[in-house]
Parts: structure tokens; sequence; C-alpha cells
């Protein structure tokens, strides 16, 4: 097998790039703190830098309704200054799991036996294969949240405590198979069908599955204003432990996928939030071929600075209560993968980046592709909702697949 550790696409990053970003641990304390103020510099070529400009500008104004939206929903009920400071002394409790790097403390080991319910997908799939099923996948989610002041909290959301994914299989199987993970608020299956390309990478061969994340689709609570609000709207800490949840909840699905359904191989991809999630699963679950993050956050209490007016209100939160933006990564390190070191090989480790991306820029997926000691990457001219070249990604994926031995010959 030949690991490619290189670039998989014709944009390269610029001169200013090209020194490795490596930071000393911890990283909370040593990443600049002006890294949301900072750009990242890329080689474009032809067509390449008028197509990166214009979809950085729809990014950038559909960054700005989405922050408006998130500043009027979701700042007032998880990031007022009361529950602001309250959170921020959750410090005490999660910062030991993270200065020990053992993700095993945080991310805990799911219980055997979780009973998982299967039935014919309903609300129509788009894609319904000749030669397998469409199944919705149902089960309790077991997970109790690891830290005990938020334990009622957070289980009061009874929607949220039953995990979905719908799942593709072919009758011939067991097949290797494909998790995808959708972004915030982009739960709909019919559009991620799409956009990871599914039924393209089933009829090469994998059983491909689509999961739902925490506070999203049909584990919405009641009266959510939005798919994915409450995911956030708790606060920090109440975002730690839906990471954890999500962590957990895969590996209950990768259990029963290699275990009841006998799939040999099962990797891991996903965009946006989903990319950020996959890239969390690999340092957690060791079972795992491949993870590709796409368009990945990776360090979310810098990302909101950029959003705006998000990031106006949460520098003045943050001032109101005396802390800063160093106690705020410190909060939520314990669910970022700059903390540990993944347990999936780096010939497995993929990222897809977007040039263009002001949602979840690219000096994020630079940041990931440094922690992972630089594996595959690949850049597309485009922003965070218009991949352009997407195609060009997908194939170097099927590639990237092929040398793992993933897909067959």
């Amino acid at each position: 097998m030949r690991v490619m550790t290189s670039f998989l696409s014709r944009i390269r990053h610029g001169s200013a790039a090209t020194a490795p970003l490596r930071l000393e641990e911890p990283w909370w304390e040593t990443l600049p703190i002006d890294f949301a103020d900072s750009k990242e510099s890329f080689e474009l070529i032809g067509g390449d830098r008028l197509r990166v400009q214009s979809t950085a500008a729809i990014d950038v104004a559909i960054r700005t309704a989405g922050a408006t939206l998130v500043a009027g929903l979701a700042l007032p009920l998880g990031y007022h200054p009361w529950e602001l400071r309250r959170a921020l002394d959750d410090v005490a409790f999660y910062l030991p799991m993270a200065e020990s790097r053992d993700p095993t403390r945080f991310f805990r080991t799911p219980p055997r036996g979780v009973r998982i319910r299967t039935s014919a997908a309903d609300w129509y799939p788009r894609f319904t294969p000749d030669d397998g099923r469409c199944e919705t996948v149902r089960f309790d989610s077991p997970f109790m949240p690891v830290n005990p002041r938020l334990h009622d909290r957070y289980l009061r959301h009874a929607t949220n405590r039953v995990a979905h994914a719908r799942y593709w299989s072919h009758d011939d199987g067991p097949r290797p198979t494909i998790i995808a993970i959708h972004g915030f608020t982009a739960d709909l299956y019919l559009v991620n069908e799409w956009f990871f390309a599914l039924p393209w990478f089933y009829r090469m061969g994998c059983d491909v599955m689509l999961f739902t994340l925490p506070f999203h689709g049909e584990r919405q609570p009641t009266g959510s204003p939005f798919s994915g609000h409450g995911y956030f709207a708790g606060g920090p800490a109440h975002t730690n432990e839906a990471v954890a949840q999500s962590v957990m909840d895969l590996r209950i699905l990768i259990d029963w996928l290699m275990n009841e359904r006998g799939a040999p191989k099962v990797g891991v991809t996903g965009v946006s939030l989903g990319g950020f999630t996959s890239s969390v699963l690999a340092v957690a679950e060791p079972r795992l071929t491949f993870a590709v993050p796409n368009v990945p956050v990776v360090t979310l209490p810098d990302l909101v600075l950029e959003w705006q007016p998000v990031g106006v209100a949460v520098r003045a939160m943050l001032k109101l209560v005396r802390r800063s933006l160093v106690d705020a990564r410190r909060l939520l390190a314990v669910s970022n993968p700059l903390t540990y070191q993944p347990v999936v090989p780096k010939e497995g480790l993929m990222i897809v980046g977007g040039v263009g991306d002001r949602l979840a820029p690219p000096k994020h997926s630079r940041l990931l592709w440094e922690h992972w000691e630089r594996p595959a990457i690949h850049w597309f001219p485009g922003s965070h909702l218009l991949h352009l070249d997407r195609g060009h990604y997908l194939e170097e994926m099927a590639k990237f697949l092929h040398r793992l031995d993933f897909l067959p010959g």
C-alpha cells in the first residue's frame, strides 16, 4: 500500500505557509491569540482566484445571517454572563482530562449489547438500490453526561436520547461501510445522499450510512427553533457533552456494523461540524480504517470570534466575566481533536479544505493537517457551501480508499 502524505490538488499553500505550524503543548495556550484574525495564503492560478473570491463573498453573507440568528436564539440561553461564568468554572472539571492527553477519560467506552432497531426507510429515500436495501436505524442512546452538573439538564431532552441513522446495504454483503456525518443544521438525508455522493460510493462496492448528530433532525427537542439549535444553546460545557455523545453513539453504530452486520472495515467522513466530529472520532475509535474531515471546524472559541455579530458579543461577555479566550479554549479542549493524537494510522487520514471557506476558514484545516503531521490533503477552489471542483476531490477520495484496500480493486 502506497502512503500519500502530500497535496492531492493543484492548489497548494502560498510561501507564507510553507513553514510548519507547530504548536507547543498545551495548544490552547500556545495557539496565537490573534488566530481568528490570521489569513491563510495559497498559490492560485488561472480562474481559481476569481472563483475563490466570489464564493468567499457568498460565505460571508451567509455567515453574517447565520451569526445574527445564533446571536438572537442561542446566546441568550447558554452564554449570558451568569451562565457563562458558571460554565467557565467547569474548567476545573474538564481541564485535567484534557491535560492527561488520554481520550478515554472523556470519551467513555460505550456499553455492550445496545439494542439496535431497524425498519424500511421512511420519507422515501432519493436513492433506492436494486441490489440492496435502505433502512432506518434507531437505538436508545445510553450516553450519560460526563459532567454530573449537567446530568439532569442534558437528559431532559427525550428526543435527543434516541439516535438515528440511515443505512444502505448490499444484499450480498457484508461490505466495508462508510459513515457520513452532516454539518450544523444540515441534517436532511436527501441533501446529504447527494453531497457525500453515497450512491456513487455504494456502486463502487461499499455500504454507506448517514448519521444524525445530537439535537439535529428527529433528535431536536420540542420547541427547538431550528435543527441543531440545542447543540450549542446550552452553553460551552453542554457542547462538550454533545461531542461526547456524538462519539459514543457513533461507536455503538460501529459495534453493530462490525459485530452484527459483519462489516469488515468501517471509515468515517463528515462536513463542517461533521468534519469536526469525524476528526474527534479518529482519536477515540481505533477500529476506523480512515477518517476524512471535510471543511472541518477545529477550535470553536476562535471560530466564533469571526462570526459577527456573535464575535463581538462573545468578546464582550468574556470581558464582563473577567475571563479570556484562553479560558474558553481550556473549557472546550477536552472535546477537541488537537488535544489528542489520532488512533487512526496516518495513511488513513485525509483532509478536504475549501480555499474560499469563510464559515470554517482554511486555517482550521491547516491546523488539523499540521497536528496530524501532514497527511493527505486536497484543497478545492470554493467555499464552505459551494464546493467547486467537488468531483475532483471525490475522485481523490476514491483513490485514497483504493490505496487503503477499502474499495474493491
